[in-house]
C-alpha cells in the first residue's frame, strides 16, 4: 500500500485533476457547434446541459457514500476512464434527445472524479503537513486551459469534431493509466455513517462553493456564445476567452499556497471576489474585443484561489467530519460548475445573456460578505453554526 505522503500519490493526484479539468474543458469549444448541429435556442441548450448536470450530482451523491466506505481509488479511475470514453460521443450526436443521454454520462463521469479526487487530495495533504490544495487545482486549471486550447486549434485545422474528440480521449486514458499504480488503495475510508447532511458552517461553505464553481461554469458554457453574441469574436474563435480564463486561473493557482501563506484566508477570499466582480464588469462593457478578454484575465485572477481556500476551512470545521464535509462542499460546488449554467440558459432566455452575467457577479458579491464569518475561529464557527 503506498504511503500518501511519497511524491507517487502526489503525481497521482495531480494527474486526476488534470484530467477532470482537460476532459470538461474539451467540451467549451464544442458548446457552439452543438448548438448549431442541433439548431437549438438558448433555452433548449440550458436544459441539455442541465442533463450534463443532472447526471453529475446523482453521481456526486453516489461518490460520497461510495468513497467513505471504500475510498477514492477505483472511483478516481472509474470516472477518468469515463470520460474519456464518453467524450467522442458529444460530438456526433444528432438529436437532443441522444445529446442529452451523452451529457448526462459525461456529467456522471466528471461528478464521480470530482468528488473523489479531492477526498484523495484532502488525505495526501494532511500526510504532507503543508499545503498542497492550490497546487492540486491549479492542475485542474492546467488541464482546462489545455483541453480549450487543443481542441480549438484542432477545431481551427478543419478536423472533424470526431477526430478531435478522439485525440483529446486518448491523451486522458495515457494520464488515467499512469495514475492508476499510483493511488491511494485507502485514502479516507470510514466506519462511521456514510451519509451526515451537512449543517453549521458546512452550509455556508457549501453555498460559496457553488457560487465560485457557478462562475466557473458559466466561463465554460456560457463564456464564448456571450462574446460571439456580442459580435467580438467569430464562432470559430469562441473560445479564447475561456483559454485566457484558464491561463489566469492557472497562474493564480501556482502561486495561491504561497499567497494564502502570506496574507491569509480571509483576505485571499475578500480580494479574490472583489477582483472577480470587477472582472464582469469590464467583460459586460467591453466595446471590443481585447477589453472583454481583459475582464475574462480579472475573473480568472480573482477566482483563482477561492475553491482551494473553501476546501482547506472544510478540513479546519468541526461541525461535521472532514471527509462527508469535503464530500458535501464538493457536490455543492460541482452541481454549482454543472446546473448552475443551466440556470444561466433559462435567464438569458427572459432576459438575454448580459443580464444572466450580471446576476452571476451579484452572486459572487456574496462571497465577498463572507469571508469574515467563514473565516472565523473554527470554534466560534461550530457555536455559531450550532
Amino acid at each position: 500500500m503506498l504511503s500518501a505522503d511519497r511524491p507517487a500519490t502526489r503525481l497521482a493526484t495531480r494527474l486526476a485533476f488534470l484530467v477532470a479539468g482537460f476532459g470538461i474543458a474539451c467540451w467549451a469549444p464544442l458548446v457552439p457547434f452543438a448548438k448549431t448541429r442541433l439548431a437549438v435556442d438558448d433555452g433548449i441548450l440550458g436544459l441539455l446541459l442541465l442533463s450534463l448536470g443532472i447526471g453529475s450530482v446523482l453521481a456526486m451523491l453516489l461518490t460520497g457514500v461510495l468513497s467513505a466506505r471504500y475510498g477514492s481509488r477505483p472511483i478516481i479511475i472509474a470516472g477518468g476512464l469515463g470520460l474519456a470514453l464518453v467524450l467522442p460521443s458529444l460530438a456526433v450526436a444528432s438529436s437532443p434527445a441522444s445529446l442529452a443521454l451523452a451529457l448526462f454520462a459525461f456529467g456522471a463521469a466528471l461528478g464521480s472524479i470530482d468528488v473523489a479526487m479531492n477526498i484523495h487530495a484532502v488525505e495526501v495533504e494532511r500526510a504532507a503537513r503543508r499545503p498542497l490544495m492550490s497546487g492540486f487545482h491549479a492542475l485542474f486549471s492546467i488541464g482546462g486551459f489545455a483541453g480549450s486550447a487543443l481542441m480549438t486549434a484542432l477545431l481551427s485545422l478543419q478536423l472533424g469534431a470526431l477526430t478531435c474528440t478522439l485525440i483529446c480521449s486518448a491523451l486522458m486514458l495515457i494520464a488515467m493509466l499512469a495514475a492508476w499504480p499510483r493511488l491511494l488503495r485507502s485514502a479516507q475510508v470510514q466506519e462511521g455513517p456514510l451519509f451526515v447532511l451537512p449543517h453549521g458552517s458546512v452550509l455556508l461553505l457549501a453555498l460559496l462553493g457553488a457560487i465560485t464553481f457557478l462562475v466557473e461554469g458559466a466561463m465554460l458554457d456560457w463564456g464564448a456564445l456571450l462574446v460571439i453574441g456580442a459580435g467580438l469574436v467569430s464562432e470559430a474563435q469562441g473560445g479564447t476567452g475561456y483559454i485566457v480564463f484558464s491561463i489566469a486561473m492557472t497562474i493564480g493557482r501556482l502561486g495561491g499556497d504561497a499567497i494564502v501563506a502570506r496574507i491569509g484566508d480571509r483576505t485571499t477570499l475578500l480580494w479574490g471576489s472583489l477582483i472577480a466582480i470587477a472582472g464582469f464588469v469590464v467583460l459586460l462593457t467591453a466595446p471590443v474585443a481585447a477589453v472583454a478578454i481583459a475582464g475574462f484575465l480579472l475573473i480568472g485572477l480573482g477566482a483563482s484561489n477561492l475553491v482551494p481556500v473553501l476546501f482547506r476551512r472544510a478540513a479546519k470545521q468541526t461541525a461535521m467530519p472532514t471527509g462527508l464535509a469535503v464530500a458535501a462542499i464538493t457536490t455543492a460546488g460541482y452541481a454549482g460548475i454543472l446546473v448552475g449554467p443551466a440556470g444561466v440558459g433559462f435567464v438569458a432566455r427572459g432576459s438575454g445573456l448580459p443580464a444572466a452575467f450580471w446576476l452571476l457577479a451579484a452572486l459572487m458579491g456574496l462571497v465577498t460578505l463572507s469571508a469574515r464569518i467563514v473565516t472565523t475561529d473554527r470554534r466560534q464557527v461550530s457555536r455559531v453554526g450550532a
